[in-house]
């Protein structure tokens, strides 16, 4: 579908007057907010051709026009122009985003909470996920004499621990046992290789030391499988409750705490260069159907690794809000990098 440069107009100013006032617009109104030389009869003409396009709706036969999911997405496909992000607010997100930890959890969750007051709305998030990635450090972190935290590092930025209990004392030989085989057989090896048959196999290889060191193996691939295992992350969920587009609001809470669907909506919508939009109905789930998600795949190294995204109303500012949240993924990406690398 082209429309005229004149409907393409009026389009775009129905939808920009909708977004900043939740309210439908008339064509006396929208004359005055366009300055352009044609009557208010021809305004009207113009905006009952665009909802019978099926671009505007008219919720009350008095009432004026208020954009459709379809005019959205012509919007948002050809007509918005891309808000330029300030310098100064540039320079805000990355003095923020400097304060966050080095694993890539508090990095997302930092950048959840400054997505959530720029945009007002929900931030969803997914940690770094590599099907390549490896095992590149190990270490132990003594608590007792039978009793040591294990931190597992990816080639991915993932950082996972846990805490193991033996029944032996781990003295120094017993310690020195496991680090050459965590050299051996598990550095540079694909978590998704490490297997309890493995585990297994190198126990019994062991001798009189297996039953001391058999724990740190287990445990050691328990963490294997956590790194490879996706977490979604949720910030600011409170800012939809500020919008009247959101009669059923809990319900639509309700779902974003459970991670599977939005883990699995990221993963079958891969975003291409730029951020992707889902308005309305192009959301699979019903309770996202009132919503819009805008969403955008952050790199690690080089290498796409995981998702950060936004969850507001139908009518929100996609002009201003898709740029802060791709420059936002830029920053994320460059960070976990730059920790990657140290």
């Amino acid at each position: 579908m082209q429309l005229s440069e004149r409907k393409e107009k009026i389009l775009a100013a129905v939808i920009e007057h909708y977004i900043a006032t939740g309210e439908p617009v008339g064509s006396k109104t929208l004359l005055e907010f366009l300055n352009i030389p044609v009557s208010s009869a021809t305004i009207r003409n113009e905006m009952a051709e665009l909802s019978r396009l099926g671009l505007l709706e008219q919720p009350h036969t008095s009432a004026g026009r208020i954009p459709a999911q379809s005019g959205y997405r012509y919007y948002v496909d050809r007509l918005m122009n891309r808000y330029e992000l300030p310098l100064n607010e540039k320079r805000l997100i990355e003095a923020r985003l400097s304060t966050a930890g080095g694993e890539p959890q508090q990095i997302l969750e930092q950048a959840g909470q400054v997505l959530a007051e720029i945009t007002n709305c929900a931030v969803v998030s997914t940690t770094p996920c590599d099907d390549n990635a490896v095992i590149r450090r190990v270490e132990l972190v003594p608590l007792g004499t039978r009793t040591v935290m294990m931190v597992m590092l990816s080639s991915s930025g993932i950082l996972k621990s846990r805490v193991c209990r033996t029944d032996s004392e781990l003295n120094m030989e017993l310690i020195e046992t496991f680090y050459n085989i965590v050299s051996q057989h598990f550095i540079g090896k694909s978590a998704s290789e490490v297997s309890m048959a493995l585990i297994q196999t190198l126990a019994l290889s062991l001798g009189s030391k297996s039953l001391a060191i058999s724990p740190l193996l287990v445990t050691l691939s328990d963490l294997a499988q956590l790194t490879e295992q996706t977490q979604l992350l949720l910030e600011g969920q409170s800012n939809l409750l500020n919008y009247s587009d959101y009669p059923n609001a809990y319900e639509l809470l309700e779902f974003l705490r459970r991670s599977d669907p939005l883990t699995n909506l990221f993963s079958n919508h891969k975003s291409q260069g730029d951020a992707s939009v889902l308005i309305g109905k192009e959301n699979l789930f019903r309770e996202l159907q009132e919503s819009s998600v805008i969403f955008s795949n952050y790199s690690v190294s080089g290498k796409e690794s995981g998702t950060l995204g936004i969850i507001g109303p139908t009518r929100i500012d996609y002009a201003r809000l898709i740029p802060s949240l791709k420059y936002l993924t830029e920053i994320v990406g460059n960070i976990m990098s730059d920790t990657l690398e140290d």
